[in-house]
Formats: C-alpha cells, sequence, structure tokens
C-alpha cells in the first residue's frame, strides 16, 4: 500500500483574534485507516478539518491535501466530507439528492446501493424536509461517500442518532473503509472511537496531547479507574496520584496514575472505606487524565512512537 500522506500539517497554527484554535500542530494522515479525532469542545478538531478542506488558511505553518494545496477546487474532488451542522434542499427527495450530488463525480455509488448501505433504501421517495434530525444525519452522512473519496471527514458523524441508528452507520463506515476509503472521525461518544479507529489523536487547546492506537493511549497513560465508599470523600483528595475524582451514586469514582500505590497510600491514610474496585483504564478515563493535564505536564505522542 502507498504509504504517502494523503494529508499533512505542518507546524499548523490558525488563530481567530486572540484565540488560538490550532497551536503548532504537526501531524501526517496516511491512507488505509480510521483515524479518532477526540478532544473537549474547542480543542480545536472542528477547525482542522476547516484547514483541510481548504475552508479556512492557516495563520502559520502547511496545509496539504494530496499533495497540493486543499483551497484548490481539484485537490478535493477525492476528498468527502460531513459538517456537524447539514443543511439539505428540503424540497428535494432523498434520491434526488444522492442523484445531484453524486451527479458531480465520475466515478460514483449508484444511489440504490448507497441508501442500502446507510439505511435509507425506504426513504428515497421522502422529502428532505420532512425527514428527522437523525435521519438527516445519516443522509448526509452517505453523501460524504457517493463520490467513492479516498478520504473522508466526518464532523460528528452520529450526531441525534438512537445506539441502533449508531451502529448501523458504524457498520457502513468500516465497509467504505474496507473498499478503501481513509476515514478521519472527530466525535464526543468515546465508545465510538474505540468501535471505530485505529489511530486515535487526542487534542487540547489546539495542540496534541496523544496520537497513536487506542489500546496504547490507554496502556501508555497508564491510569486506572478505582471505586469505592467512603464517609469523607474530600480526604482522596490528599492521596497522591489522584488525576480526577467524580462522585456516582454515593459511590467515589476516582482515575488514578497508579493504582497499587494508591491502594497503598489509602490504606496506610487511616480513612475508613468499603467496596473497593480496581480496574484498567477505558479509553474515556485515558482521554480525560490527558486533557485534565495543564499544558506544561502534557504527553506528547508522536504516530507510532513511544510517549515521552
Amino acid at each position: 500500500m502507498n504509504s504517502t500522506p494523503l494529508a499533512r500539517f505542518e507546524r499548523v497554527t490558525r488563530r481567530f483574534g486572540d484565540l488560538v484554535a490550532v497551536d503548532d500542530v504537526t501531524l501526517d494522515i496516511e491512507p488505509g485507516a480510521i483515524l479518532g479525532l477526540l478532544g473537549p469542545n474547542g480543542a480545536g478538531k472542528t477547525t482542522l478539518l476547516s484547514l483541510l478542506q481548504g475552508l479556512r488558511r492557516p495563520t502559520s505553518g502547511t496545509v496539504t491535501l494530496f499533495g497540493a494545496d486543499p483551497r484548490d477546487a481539484r485537490t478535493r474532488r477525492l476528498l468527502g466530507s460531513t459538517p456537524q451542522e447539514t443543511a439539505l434542499p428540503e424540497t428535494l427527495r432523498v434520491g434526488e439528492v444522492i442523484d445531484y450530488v453524486g451527479g458531480h463525480f465520475a466515478d460514483r455509488v449508484e444511489t440504490d446501493a448507497l441508501a442500502e448501505e446507510f439505511g435509507l433504501s425506504d426513504l428515497l421517495r421522502r422529502q428532505s424536509g420532512s425527514l428527522s434530525g437523525g435521519q438527516k444525519r445519516r443522509l448526509a452522512v452517505a453523501l460524504a461517500f457517493v463520490g467513492r473519496p479516498r478520504l473522508v471527514l466526518l464532523d460528528e458523524p452520529t450526531t441525534g442518532l438512537d445506539v441502533d441508528a449508531r451502529r448501523v452507520l458504524w457498520d457502513a463506515i468500516r465497509h467504505q473503509h474496507e473498499l478503501g476509503a481513509t476515514v478521519v472521525v472527530t466525535s464526543h461518544y468515546l465508545e465510538e472511537i474505540e468501535a471505530l479507529a485505529q489511530r486515535v489523536i487526542v487534542l487540547g487547546e489546539g495542540r496534541v496531547l496523544a496520537d497513536d492506537s487506542v489500546a496504547r493511549i490507554v496502556a501508555e497513560v497508564g491510569v486506572s479507574q478505582v471505586r469505592l465508599e467512603v464517609e469523607e470523600p474530600d480526604a482522596l483528595d490528599a492521596l497522591d496520584g489522584v488525576v480526577r475524582r467524580d462522585t456516582a451514586d454515593g459511590v467515589q469514582v476516582l482515575t488514578v496514575s497508579d493504582s497499587d500505590a494508591f491502594v497503598r497510600a489509602l490504606v496506610g491514610s487511616g480513612i475508613r472505606f468499603r467496596n473497593l474496585g480496581v480496574r484498567g483504564a477505558t479509553l474515556e478515563e485515558a482521554f480525560l487524565a490527558l486533557t485534565a493535564r495543564r499544558p506544561a505536564d502534557e504527553l506528547v505522542t508522536s504516530h507510532g512512537k513511544e510517549l515521552r
């Protein structure tokens, strides 16, 4: 497989007045993967995608798409995308919308095949304006694949979908990936990134905090979850290694950097506790641990390299 990057960010910064939305980001998007882009609101995810689509230009640094300037429409012919907010022509039927968008491509997916893949077959004769929010979202994601793109950008693709509809969409995205599409997905559903992505980039305040596989990010961050019940929860904050503490139905849920050291410190502290449970971190807990760090304490990774 050709390993030449489909897209590249080189020392890219994007400012909006005094706000730095993207801060000195360097990364490559290689062909053949589903890449998950994670980060809290304002982390820079949507701005990165807009730079790649040629909708904005970097304040400094260079963005390339298929080796050229993404602001050139000819460069974007093999790029598919679904933005967070989608406007569809309300009077056109679903089949007509697919035909209209597909008509812009020399090699397109047939309307019936695309509709079946994305669960739209029963909606082809419905006007777009009569669709529910979730149905519109499915249609918008399907349109990103109609031109058989090499690279697809999906910004919060399953927003507004129920669990079953999300899984139908996941299956369709996986199939399109198997057919050759490289996919970048931003999502607030961490389960979604775990289910889809081989590579994950975590952003915080416009900077890359981590860039690796799901398993390696979870393992290398090295956090664990500890659950227990105590009479004085605030006393737990004084123990070493506590990255984050939450309360759920009276149970203290802690993300800790070293579970063995934490349990030893807990026992030695004299804090009375019960129902102690310890398990390895999920992607969500690793994500929260990374984004909770101050910039000076960030753990930055390079794709395929060790955290340091």
